[in-house]
């Protein structure tokens, strides 16, 4: 047994039973009614894509490199985030909530904070230093507590 995620990552175990429902992570983060841009990669069959397609959202797909790994979604999120604060968003009512914990985000996170805009992050508790630093302890939604809510 691992005694926390780092020891778990270093020491490669994995707990393969465990799923997460990227659905209800959604519903968890936004409820019924907030507007989103969709980025990501789970699994077919979560409930995700039935929320997806509920919605209405169109959904932007990137291949994998040659070792399976996500390209371009990074900048691609970033790239959205910053257009849509600016196309249509109002700094005094809207915010914008990204689910991830790369120190890639803080440079855009950074800036957008640094115009006004009201902006969040959900992630474990493992999310990187920089990224935690720039939203802050209010700014910083820990899924850790709710671990058990997102499983499949």
């Amino acid at each position: 047994m691992a005694k926390n995620i780092y020891d778990a990552m270093n020491n490669k175990i994995v707990d393969m039973t465990w799923n997460m429902d990227y659905g209800k992570l959604y519903e968890f983060l936004c409820g019924g009614d907030a507007v989103a841009r969709l980025w990501g990669s789970p699994p077919p069959g979560d409930s995700f894509w039935k929320m997806v397609d509920r919605k209405g959202f169109k959904s932007t797909v990137y291949d994998k490199n040659v070792a399976n790994k996500e390209k371009k979604v990074d900048v691609a999120i970033g790239a959205a985030m910053t257009k849509d604060a600016y196309k249509t968003l109002d700094k005094q009512k809207d915010e914008l909530l990204l689910v991830a914990g790369d120190s890639d985000f803080e440079p855009v996170v950074t800036d957008l904070k640094n115009e006004g805009f009201k902006v969040e992050v959900a992630f474990w508790d493992h999310a990187s230093a920089e990224i935690r630093r720039v939203v802050g302890d209010k700014g910083f939604i820990s899924l850790n507590p709710h671990h058990g809510h997102f499983m499949r």
